[in-house]
């Protein structure tokens, strides 16, 4: 295979890569095929690399764009590690905390809550006809009574008794709004971010570092934060059912993990 002829695959995690967390031996097989193909391929999520499913990067990646584009890492080599601002983490501080959200503060090295939230979250993720979301990163958090001096990239909540609209207002200029990759998405609940920063930014950092070109990227997501990568991508894969903008960005569909749909794609492109 010459150089020109490799490709950068970047696949989302929750509901394209894994089902709540849980990865098809299908897909992993097909990420460790295309890598002995001579292909790069790297994870790209919202989630921070400290709320990644354990074990999940047993199987051997390149790389991973984390925090939808603030964290990136290739090879071991870290790229770009951006948190929000003291100002500005104040305010989504203040925000949810008024709100009466259950949230979580993701970085790089950790997931951070206050005392109560793991076991709120897991309840609502759990009770029946709630959410239905994932609840493997609960494993995962750190609690601190206090959150005032805890660094992060991005904060996921939900049980806002704001909607989003509010909240967002709330957190003022230089910050986004998206619905959480965590469970289904309501009105109540979303991802706060950096708003100059989603995951294709993440990706060009890694063409960059490679001295690669944007024609060889190949992307695959499912929620409106994947919309900016699919549109970078030169072929761009979305999961059947995603939001109509994610669908209108695509080159291709692919099945639900559950039906081992990134596999069937890695086939037809011949990633393996």
């Amino acid at each position: 295979m010459s150089r020109s002829d490799r490709r950068l695959v970047f696949v989302d995690i929750d509901g394209t890569y894994a089902h709540h967390g849980a990865v098809p031996a299908a897909h992993e097989e097909a990420v460790v095929a295309a890598r002995a193909a001579g292909h790069r391929v790297l994870l790209c999520t919202g989630r921070s690399a400290g709320m990644l499913p354990r074990g999940i990067l047993d199987v051997g990646f390149d790389g991973i764009v984390a925090s939808a584009g603030c964290y990136v890492e290739v090879g071991g080599t870290v790229l770009v590690d951006r948190r929000i601002p003291d100002d500005l983490s104040a305010r989504v501080l203040a925000a949810l905390d008024d709100s009466g959200a259950a949230y979580v503060l993701e970085a790089p090295d950790g997931v951070y809550a206050q005392p109560g939230v793991p076991e709120r979250l897991r309840a609502l993720l759990t009770a029946p006809g709630g959410p239905d979301g994932t609840v493997d990163f609960l494993d995962m958090v750190t609690v601190r009574a206090d959150l005032s001096q805890t660094s992060f990239a991005k904060a996921t909540y939900l049980e806002s008794a704001w909607g989003s609209a509010a909240v967002l207002d709330a957190v003022g200029p230089g910050l986004g709004h998206v619905p959480t990759s965590l469970a289904h998405a309501d009105d109540h609940s979303g991802e706060i971010h950096l708003l100059d920063v989603h995951k294709a930014v993440g990706i060009r950092a890694v063409v960059e570092h490679l001295g690669a070109h944007d024609d060889t990227v190949v992307a695959f997501g499912d929620g409106i934060n994947d919309v900016e990568m699919l549109e970078l991508a030169d072929i761009a894969v979305a999961v059947e059912g995603s939001h109509q903008r994610v669908l209108d960005a695509a080159d291709l569909v692919a099945a639900p993990p559950l039906e081992a749909g990134l596999a069937a794609v890695f086939a037809e492109l011949g990633l393996r």
